[in-house]
């Protein structure tokens, strides 16, 4: 058994259904092995999206989604979406390619020093030098993925750890016979025979092992019951809940209902979205910043004070806070709490909702912030309604939000266009939407359509793109055509980086490096293999987005190229 098998033998004990890959000869024996123990292998075009589709499933699945890139190049290529992982908090377990243990630093093809490169963003990164150590090393990595607050591991696997020893013997010119030969030659002879006997002793001592399964603490009693007396006294709540309080996607209606129980008015985020279904009586989408002004307690659920709360500025300077976090660093992250608890957000707020908390008076508030978000979705429709050039892009997303089917799944990828779409299409379902998270990272559109797909084949899987991010996954189209993903893409085509251009050529007065083309992407997902349409007036957006979900249905994927223009409605909304 070589060590491409002892990994795949791992991966198949941890429930791994998936493997995304960027092929090369440092990884080879592995996904052979996985394939052969039934690990579907899918490989991507580019390593980050190998990376972003681990990271969906992680998502999705609730546990650690794997990734295995070759060598140099192939793993550089992973840092912008591990770092991505890291700040969403996604437990991915990526296996990096290495040179040969005795050519490290020796000039080989694609060497270089992986380990310092990784180990500022994950959780933990380990090279393995010896064929026994294969087994608990990613043991360890499964475990560590999942532990307290979730995140990305590396493992770096050299490539003759991964292939038959003979095979490398062979490859090290190592000769069990040799005889004779000048000082040196029998030296280095001694030297090989010594490094690769260590190096493939008691290869086989460690057995795969059982599922790593990590238990979450349940939340203190007396942190819940403290909540609950500063609940019951407040008479202006507001619930806010991220991503963080999902991370246990098996007791997802467990959440929902405790959310509801609860009673409080909530504003969701991130991977929450979506967490009451749609219309909820307790869920509010607009005017959070004036809520949160106007309240006198706010419970964050897993929601640190950064810069999407204006670093904790938004929040009422006299409101109580109480902050659940899994991390003891963002509890307190730019304002300090009233109550500061470090726990799983999800199973706090399962217990909270176990104690009486409610207060009639809160009817009385949330008609109060419904008649605000009533407001703000009217001025929406009215602007909606206003013509532009080409596609209204608020309309654009009505039409889309109106022809949603129920159970999609829709991934955001981009700036002006999908934000304005974050105000308007509504997720139907929990953990139906995706979207990168506090990096703010553009390109995981195809990465992460293609693991929600693999996760929910039975699912409508969107991606909302702007006419910038879509080109960073783009050929990921060929992918999606080679191992038969049918998704469906939108593209907000406004021939511009709107999201910077609308403040810099207010700000400086110049539009430099902001202007596109209005590409032809929907020619660019036929040339490889996909279907395209081009959408350009409105009285055809019913029609087109209709014929794009037939296709779907039939299994092709789609990309809808929709020319839009441009509006104000997200004027002075950049984040710094």
């Amino acid at each position: 058994m070589n060590g491409g098998e002892l990994i795949a033998e791992v991966l198949e004990a941890q429930g791994v259904r998936f493997l995304f890959t960027l092929c090369g000869g440092h990884i080879s024996p592995i996904l052979v092995a996985a394939k052969r123990v039934g690990i579907r292998v899918v490989d991507v075009r580019h390593e980050a999206n190998a990376v972003f589709a681990a990271d969906a499933v992680a998502r999705l699945n609730g546990t650690p989604g794997v990734a295995a890139v070759t060598a140099g190049p192939g793993v550089t290529n992973t840092i912008t979406a591990v770092k991505n992982a890291q700040l969403a908090q996604s437990p991915v377990v990526l296996l990096g390619g290495a040179t040969g243990t005795i050519l490290k630093g020796r000039g080989a093809l694609q060497d270089i020093d992986q380990m310092a490169l990784f180990e500022p963003h994950v959780k933990w990164a380990a090279t393995v030098s010896r064929v026994r150590d294969l087994v608990p090393v990613l043991l360890r990595a499964f475990s560590i993925a999942q532990r307290g607050v979730p995140g990305p591991v590396f493992v770096e696997c050299p490539v003759d750890l991964l292939y038959d020893e003979k095979l490398v013997r062979g490859l090290y010119g190592q000769q069990a016979d040799r005889k004779g030969g000048s000082f040196g030659e029998r030296a280095l002879d001694w030297y090989l025979r010594r490094h690769l006997d260590r190096l493939f002793g008691d290869a086989e001592r460690y057995a795969a092992g059982d599922p790593v399964r990590v238990e979450t603490s349940p939340a203190p009693g007396l942190a819940v019951r403290r909540a609950a007396r500063l609940l019951s006294r407040s008479s202006r709540p507001v619930l806010m809940v991220g991503s963080q309080a999902t991370l246990d996607p098996a007791g997802i209606s467990d959440l929902a209902a405790a959310v509801e129980g609860l009673g409080i008015p909530v504003y969701l985020s991130g991977m929450a979205r979506g967490l009451l279904g749609r219309g909820h009586r307790l869920q509010l989408r607009h005017q959070r910043r004036k809520a949160l002004r106007a309240a006198d307690t706010v419970l964050l659920a897993g929601v640190p004070c950064d810069f999407r709360l204006d670093y904790g500025r938004q929040i009422n300077r006299l409101a109580r806070v109480i902050s659940v976090n899994r991390s003891a660093e963002e509890v307190a992250k730019n304002r300090r709490p009233q109550l500061g608890v470090v726990c799983d957000p999800g199973r706090f707020l399962c217990s909270l909702a176990e104690r009486e908390v409610g207060q009639p008076v809160w009817e009385q508030w949330l008609d109060a912030l419904h008649l605000r978000d009533r407001e703000r979705t009217e001025e929406i429709s009215r602007l909606a309604d206003k013509g532009t050039q080409y596609l209204n892009p608020l309309a654009l997303c009505r039409q889309i939000d109106r022809d949603l089917e129920e159970g999609s799944i829709l991934v955001a990828d981009g700036g002006d266009f999908v934000a304005t779409a974050s105000y308007i299409v509504s997720p139907r379902t929990p953990l139906s939407w995706l979207d990168p998270g506090v990096f703010g990272t553009l390109g995981v559109g195809a990465g992460f359509a293609l693991g929600a797909k693999l996760c929910r084949p039975d699912a409508a899987v969107w991606i909302l793109y702007g006419d910038g991010s879509v080109a960073y996954s783009l050929a990921e189209f060929d992918t999606f055509v080679r191992h038969q993903i049918p998704v469906l893409a939108v593209v907000g085509n406004d021939a511009c980086w709107a999201q910077i251009a609308r403040e810099q050529v207010d700000i400086l007065k110049d539009d430099v490096g902001t202007v596109l083309r209005r590409t032809d992407y929907d020619v660019v997902a036929e040339g490889f293999g996909g279907r395209g349409f081009r959408l350009e007036r409105p009285e055809e957006m019913n029609k087109v987005i209709h014929q794009a979900q037939e296709e779907v249905r039939a299994g092709r994927p789609v990309l809808i190229n929709a020319l839009i223009g441009r509006t104000d409605f997200r004027k002075g909304s950049i984040s710094m």
